[in-house]
């Protein structure tokens, strides 16, 4: 098996268990590894470290696995860690009144599973896998076979079309990797995660073949409702509204008015059609635009709001655009602020994993300033439990988000 040997000093993190090997930090590599073949990793004495998967193209060199030098990379090794994730997700639906409140979320969650490059989300009786890595190509019929014979669901959907497979060298992959293909009115229902946290859910069409991610933002279940609770009796503006998931929570909630904005009409109109499915009927303002030149216009026209979500794409893809993520966030914070009514809440949310929770709140700080408004944090936020952080990679707590009152 190849051997992938370290340089002197830079084993320390392979040591504390995190699962990624850079080129800068490889010295040599004995043998000639193919795309997405197991290697081994010692350190420069020679010392056994860990065993991971080549990736001949990426700089995260390799992706390590295991830690157990008596633990194969083999199909016994891929069900093991399946089953673990598919039970850690049954443990948070820990009655069957929180079962029935989602059915839709992330069954694996790559590096915080023990497998990087690999996606699992669980829509209803359907799957939607990502392969993201030359690893995890390579076992990708293993993987669903595994999943088909685990889960049971109807289908099987691949949706590897993650910008990460362009650095890994691998092209776009998408359609039916097994059983039936979803449909594209697909309904799911989408509530707490915990049992504990059990009481409000809703339903929403997913379209799994073209929409965003795997279809649903899945990351801010919990977080819905959180916010939607601020908004009773509120006018509320969802901005990146997307299909509408802020705004349903909104609405359940009982807000007085929702004005909505996003890029994508069709998203728009999915949206609309999810408060219908729900049976809200309240007062809502579809917007197509941009959203940065739309709360410019607002602020123009002296229009206030009481509740302000902002829950924006990623801003930063690389560290060469952190500079530039960050004018983003403090810009976008900024009008915000600047539209709130004395007393008004803003909802803020960063999905970039570059940008740490501290820098979000420092960006934030400086929104306030520059909008000279007094700010109080009443809530941190962040992704839903089914996408767990594991704490050697801190990289894998990507989504962070605020709940302030402006005055």
């Amino acid at each position: 098996m190849p051997t992938i040997i370290l340089r002197p000093g830079r084993d320390r993190p392979i040591r504390h268990y995190h699962p990624w090997v850079f080129s800068g930090a490889i010295a040599a590599v004995q043998g000639e590894p193919e795309r997405g073949d197991t290697v081994e990793i010692c350190a420069n004495d020679g010392e056994w470290l860990a065993r991971g998967d080549w990736s001949s193209q990426s700089q995260i060199r390799v992706r390590l696995l295991t830690w157990n030098a008596d633990e194969m990379l083999d199909e016994a090794f891929l069900c093991r860690r399946i089953e673990r994730a598919i039970v850690n997700r049954q443990a948070l639906c820990v009655s069957s009144a929180a079962i029935a409140e989602s059915n839709a979320y992330r069954l694996v969650y790559a590096e915080s599973d023990g497998l990087p490059g690999l996606i699992v989300d669980r829509y209803g009786d359907f799957l939607v896998v990502q392969f993201l890595t030359q690893g995890m190509e390579m076992r990708s019929e293993r993987i669903v076979a595994i999943l088909a014979d685990r889960v049971r669901p109807q289908g099987i959907y691949e949706r590897s079309d993650a910008e990460v497979r362009d650095k890994e060298g691998l092209p776009p992959a998408e359609g039916v990797r097994w059983g039936q293909s979803p449909p594209k009115d697909a309904i799911i229902q989408c509530g707490h995660m915990m049992a504990e946290a059990a009481g409000q859910s809703l339903r929403f069409y997913v379209d799994l073949s073209e929409g965003q991610k795997t279809g649903f933002y899945l990351d801010q279940a919990d977080n819905r409702s959180r916010v939607g609770a601020y908004c009773r009796g509120k006018q509320a503006l969802d901005g990146f509204c997307y299909t509408g998931g802020f705004t349903a929570f909104a609405a359940a909630n009982a807000a007085e008015h929702i004005t909505a904005i996003d890029s994508s009409a069709g998203a728009l109109d999915l949206a609309r059609a999810n408060l219908a499915l729900n049976q809200l009927d309240i007062p809502f303002e579809p917007v197509v635009g941009d959203v940065f030149k739309q709360l410019r216009a607002y602020r123009q026209e002296g229009r206030q709001f009481d509740v302000i979500i902002l829950d924006p794409p990623k801003f930063a893809h690389s560290q060469a655009h952190i500079e530039r993520a960050t004018r983003g966030y403090k810009d976008i914070n900024m009008i915000a602020l600047q539209l709130l009514r004395p007393g008004g809440v803003l909802a803020t949310f960063s999905c970039s994993g570059l940008v740490s929770s501290d820098l979000f709140q420092k960006i934030l700080f400086g929104a306030a300033v520059d909008a000279r408004r007094d700010v109080q944090i009443l809530e941190r936020l962040s992704q839903s439990p089914d996408h767990p952080v594991n704490l050697a990679f801190p990289e894998s707590e990507y989504l962070k988000g605020l709940i302030c009152r402006a005055w």
